[in-house]
């Protein structure tokens, strides 16, 4: 199977934008349903966005929809998270991961985590 790894994160400023990579090292099948997570310091890996890969289908995190934008680069096998008017509360390690299971939201559905990408929002 594929190895996920995510790329991307730095440092902001609240207000900020930042855009996260996921690269597949393999195919991305059709039936595969991308997913971001993130987990800050001392709680859960919690769902930021989803994509489904056949026709790009997405679905949010409330405290995510409007700010930001999960998309596919096909012919590349790769994932984005486009990260607007970030804030302090965005701060996290975030996680690429997929399903075959579309509107899930549990990290427990999900498998094939990459090892993460750290975004730290502060002033």
């Amino acid at each position: 199977q594929a190895q996920l790894v995510e790329s991307g994160g730095g440092l902001a400023q609240p207000g900020d934008s930042l855009r996260l990579s996921c690269a597949a090292s393999g195919r991305i099948f059709s039936s595969h349903i991308m997913g971001w997570f993130r987990q800050a310091p001392g709680k859960v890996r919690e769902f930021v966005a989803a994509l489904k890969w056949s026709d790009g289908r997405t679905y949010y995190a409330d405290p995510v929809k409007g700010r930001f934008t999960i998309s596919r680069d096909r012919p590349n096998f790769t994932v984005y998270l486009e990260m607007n008017n970030l804030n302090t509360d965005d701060t996290a390690v975030y996680y690429c991961a997929r399903t075959t299971q579309y509107g899930s939201r549990s990290s427990a559905d999900f498998g094939a985590w990459g090892q993460g990408t750290q975004v730290t929002v502060s002033s």
